[in-house]
């Protein structure tokens, strides 16, 4: 297949682009480079921004597609709570074009990166589909509210999506090529690593939770398993024609300590933990259920255990401490 690949000079973007690549398909990258890196691309890229609809349309214009994968977005919780009009300008405006794009070059499929942070505190554990919807940040209801977008353009337009609602993306390409690269960093793992290799002190919010050691549990997907999954879904898509949406999750969960603790026997070295209070809104557990993933996807998240995603994430940051 031809494939759009929308902020697919990102983390999980770039990793997907290059195993859509493995798997014989033709990639086109559309990144605005600003959380992207333009060394993590090796097929065209365009660089330019999704809300300004004419440069969109010039730029693919003449150009045929099968599908589009869009990432594209912003994605910090807490700054989109302080900055709620950055996010809903960029996360839906952006998705807008590119739909009135896929619309006019007849382009019938789009695999949305959406989020389990639409479910907010869920009510029931393990996390289904079926969950009550109500984000408790700015960035979630961007996400739900493109979810419904997408589902009015199929109404209208016939356009089929499938969204893709991940959990905690984590861990490094296998063969250690690709890696996260956020500045700022907002996830436990890479913070934790670089606190380990720089010998600082690790910010552990919170250590009185209703949990077996009283830290936060959290469900970790790795990055190689959401991107064989991003590939799934458009094959399902491209082959039943109905727009749906999945859990991309590991089933399970493991505490803060559990993470840390795992950073330390494949580093060698001791984390020097600073105690915090909790942080507002954390719940104390979240993991989700991926069994529709399973059955109808042939989603199998076989990297998504602790010890392999901290040894790629390990392996990747130990090579790119200076980048």
């Amino acid at each position: 297949m031809k494939i759009l690949v929308t902020g697919g000079a990102g983390y999980i973007g770039s990793i997907t682009v290059r195993y859509l690549q493995s798997q014989g398909h033709e990639v086109t990258v559309f990144d605005n480079l600003v959380y992207g890196h333009k060394e993590s691309v090796n097929c065209p890229l365009i660089a330019g921004d999704l809300v300004d609809k004419e440069f969109l349309f010039k730029s693919i214009e003449g150009q045929k597609f099968d599908g589009v994968i869009h990432f594209a977005a912003y994605a910090l919780a807490g700054e989109s709570m302080q900055n709620p009009y950055k996010y809903f300008y960029n996360n839906l405006i952006g998705g807008l074009n590119l739909l009135e794009l896929m619309k006019q070059n007849k382009i019938p499929n789009i695999i949305f990166s959406s989020s389990c942070s639409i479910y907010g505190a869920p009510e029931k554990l393990p996390v289904t589909e079926d969950e009550t919807k109500k984000p408790e940040s700015v960035y979630g209801e961007s996400k739900l509210m493109f979810e419904r977008i997408l589902d009015w353009y199929d109404k209208t337009h016939g356009l089929k999506h499938i969204n893709l609602r991940y959990f905690n993306a984590a861990g490094a390409a296998l063969d250690g090529s690709l890696g996260e690269m956020h500045d700022p960093e907002s996830h436990i793992i890479p913070i934790a690593i670089k606190s380990a290799m720089n010998h600082n002190p690790f910010p552990l919010f919170g250590d009185d939770y209703d949990t077996p050691d009283g830290s936060c549990v959290r469900d970790y997907i790795h990055v190689e398993d959401l991107a064989i999954a991003h590939l799934q879904a458009l094959n399902y898509l491209s082959q039943v024609k109905k727009s749906d949406s999945f859990n991309l999750s590991s089933g399970h969960g493991y505490s803060n300590l559990e993470v840390i603790k795992m950073i330390e026997k494949i580093s060698g070295l001791n984390l020097i933990i600073e105690k915090k209070s909790r942080r507002t809104g954390d719940p104390s557990t979240i993991y989700g259920d991926n069994t529709k993933a399973r059955e109808m996807l042939s989603f199998d998240p076989k990297y998504s255990e602790l010890e392999t995603i901290i040894k790629t994430a390990w392996e990747w940051h130990s090579k790119n401490r200076q980048k």
